[in-house]
């Protein structure tokens, strides 16, 4: 395997794909090349075999030694990574959300059918044995009818502040790290992690913790299509900083029968929801059925019922078990079935699509109402523009993959 991107969520990675039998991590990849020496020396320790490294995904993805592909690369990389290692021949494990746009969603998917690659979606959820136990009990009509599901993420963000662009550090290739992004001087704001709160690269908070929680609560209310009105508000309070993305966001996604999805970003200072558990919810979902409601939070769900709240059902806690969706990748590899995946690419996509959809209309400031089917706005040209970038070459997704 390969491992593209190895700050923060890929180091992580590599560290659970390296810890499974008969994987081995033979390349680390990042345009940063001042990460190299630390990260070779730990999953060296972890795998007892020394990776190399190179700074440049191309020629990784030339080597005929390497069977599959992680890409925890920064959003705006996402989808042509997964797109060129599937023409390479790779097997694809690729981070949240999926893609930057909804466009190049649509692109990685035909990617994975046409070359006939497993493409696993970094929704780890989708792995966790209890949170599987809970969509169960919701699917077998264990709270009713469910109308509305309900995605929390409350995390404290403090103020990135304001920095004036600088030259780029001495081992960063900077073009490579820019890739379909706009070419902008270097400011250390826009790249480590920071580039999560800059509409070039990342998607705010909602396409960053929130995507999972909006994963959940597609899931559970068992809509495998995408929405078709999409209304979301927000700003930026309090601080003055160089972020661009809201720091309290409110989104809510109608289907076509009716349900909705309500989500909420709040960044700043807050209160909990659920406040009848033991300690109440600031990064989780909610369920709202005819008979009762349920609450997940991590590995944990509980039921409640009637006027009163009287308790039902319940599951967990139990570990995490994250890495129980790295096995899934793997086993699915080995045994060449995609139906195995707990997350395929299509799964990831129309997830994906979500934060994207209440982006779009928190920029445009209105409702939007979206054709699933032909994954375009009605009769609306200028929201049509926002379903895709204008990429920079040699970078460029291509309409043809």
């Amino acid at each position: 395997m390969a491992v593209i991107g190895i700050r923060s969520r890929g180091i992580e990675l590599a560290r659970g794909f390296a810890g499974i039998p008969n994987v081995r991590i033979k390349t680390l990849v990042d345009a940063d090349e001042n990460l190299f020496a630390e990260r070779i020396k730990e999953i060296g320790e972890i795998q007892q075999f020394t990776p190399s490294a190179d700074y440049d995904l191309r020629r990784t993805l030339d080597d005929k030694n390497i069977d599959a592909v992680v890409i925890a690369s920064p959003d705006h990389w996402h989808a042509l990574a997964a797109i060129w290692a599937c023409q390479a021949g790779k097997h694809v494990y690729v981070e949240k959300p999926c893609s930057h746009n909804i466009w190049e969603g649509r692109k990685m998917l035909e990617a994975a059918n046409k070359y006939n690659r497993i493409v696993q979606a970094g929704f780890q959820n989708r792995s966790i044995p209890a949170v599987i136990d809970a969509i169960k009990f919701l699917h077998d009509g264990g709270i009713g009818d469910i109308y509305m599901a309900r995605g929390l993420c409350f995390k404290p963000r403090e103020s990135i502040g304001r920095c004036a662009d600088d030259p780029v550090p001495k081992g960063v290739h900077y073009d490579l790290w820019l890739g379909p992004a706009p070419h902008r001087p270097f400011n250390k704001n826009r790249f480590h992690y920071n580039w999560h709160w800059f509409w070039d690269y990342g998607c705010g908070e909602i396409g960053n913790q929130g995507v999972h929680q909006l994963d959940i609560a597609r899931w559970g209310l068992y809509k495998n299509e995408h929405p078709v009105k999409i209304k979301s508000t927000g700003g930026y309070f309090a601080f003055d900083s160089d972020q661009q993305t809201p720091n309290t966001q409110i989104a809510t996604f109608e289907y076509a029968d009716g349900k909705i999805i309500q989500f909420e970003v709040r960044g700043l200072y807050s209160n909990t929801e659920d406040s009848i558990t033991n300690k109440g919810r600031s990064v989780g979902n909610l369920f709202f059925g005819t008979k009762g409601w349920m609450s997940i939070d991590g590995s944990t769900w509980k039921t409640y019922f009637g006027r009163d709240n009287t308790p039902g059902p319940s599951g967990g806690p139990v570990d995490f078990a994250a890495k129980s969706h790295l096995n899934n990748f793997i086993t699915t590899i080995r045994s060449g079935k995609k139906e195995l995946l707990n997350c395929d690419i299509n799964t990831g996509h129309i997830s994906s699509a979500l934060p994207h959809l209440a982006n779009i209309s928190y920029r445009l400031g209105r409702e939007i109402v979206f054709d699933g089917k032909n994954e375009t706005f009605k009769n609306d040209k200028e929201t049509d523009i926002m379903l895709r970038r204008i990429y920079r070459k040699p970078y460029i997704v291509p309409e043809k993959v």
